[in-house]
């Protein structure tokens, strides 16, 4: 009768531990689209609240879109920044129909990045206000740091 019980209450903890381990939590990942950042200007429409990841050129840190109410980033939260255009070739052109945004604390990670570096870029497309793609940025790799110019 001992081990009868013994066997039911060992059946019983691996039969709950295995349904245990496949309730869906609600914290799973979302695969990310991979995209031109292009492709998103384009049809943010198509993107709206998917997560994005593209690889792109920095160009600079920015305020641009910050604080605007109806896709509200407030400035003391956040920092926005720039990528270029790839569709240009000839002069660096910022992409400013992506507005792109990462929380301060994060930004200063990348104090380091210079306009011209290679980067890869994953965040979740949370509006499309004025027409234009405005994304959370959730992780950034710097690809390819730009090579140092030398002084004459």
């Amino acid at each position: 009768m001992l081990n009868k019980l013994k066997y039911g209450v060992l059946s019983a903890i691996v039969i709950c531990s295995f349904f245990l381990g496949t309730i869906n939590t609600g914290f799973a990942q979302e695969t990310a689209i991979t995209v031109a950042p292009l492709n998103i200007v384009a049809s943010p429409q198509k993107y709206l609240n998917k997560t994005v990841k593209m690889k792109a050129t920095f160009d600079k840190f920015s305020t641009l879109g910050l604080d605007y109410k109806k896709a509200m980033r407030s400035s003391n939260d956040y920092i926005g920044f720039l990528i270029q255009r790839d569709d240009v070739t000839d002069h660096n052109v910022p992409l400013s129909e992506m507005k792109l945004f990462i929380k301060r604390d994060y930004a200063e990670k990348f104090i380091e990045l210079d306009s011209g570096d290679k980067i890869e870029i994953t965040g979740k497309v949370f509006s499309n206000a004025l027409g234009d793609s405005w994304i959370d940025v959730s992780k950034i790799t710097i690809v390819q740091k730009k090579p140092k110019e030398e002084k004459k």
